[in-house]
């Protein structure tokens, strides 16, 4: 069961973009997930086999995820079950990225990103004198 209510009186968002998510009301589960390839060039080409992101060891990885070895308690009391906001402003959301008002029970969120940067081969030092 959720324990809290949430307010909020008013709630503006600029810019919403690359399946990213404004969730409003409480929810169960919350997953995110975004890979993307970000390659800074010198000089445009394009070759035909880009954007597999497979031929890439980091989207090939398992997660690493550590164990939770310790025993958790939680206590808590709630005076007053609600949350009351007066004004949330949020220039972006992007990304995957999720902007939540309400509860949430479970949370998963994942980015890959591969930064690849492809410069022209540089000659001897006396060649640019």
């Amino acid at each position: 069961m959720l324990a809290r209510t949430s307010s909020v009186d008013h709630l503006f968002v600029n810019q919403v973009a690359f399946s990213s998510i404004i969730q409003l009301g409480d929810s169960c589960y919350l997953n995110g997930f975004s890979r993307a390839l970000a390659v800074q060039r010198e000089v445009e080409f394009f070759n035909g086999n880009e954007g597999n992101f497979p031929s890439y060891a980091i989207f090939r990885m398992p997660l690493p995820l550590p164990p939770i070895n310790e025993a958790i308690s939680i206590s808590r009391y709630n005076a007053t079950p609600l949350i009351r906001v007066n004004k949330i402003h949020v220039t972006a959301v992007s990304n995957s990225s999720i902007l939540h008002v309400g509860n949430t029970k479970h949370v998963s969120m994942e980015v890959r990103i591969k930064h690849i940067r492809q410069l022209l081969p540089r000659g001897d030092e006396q060649d640019t004198k």
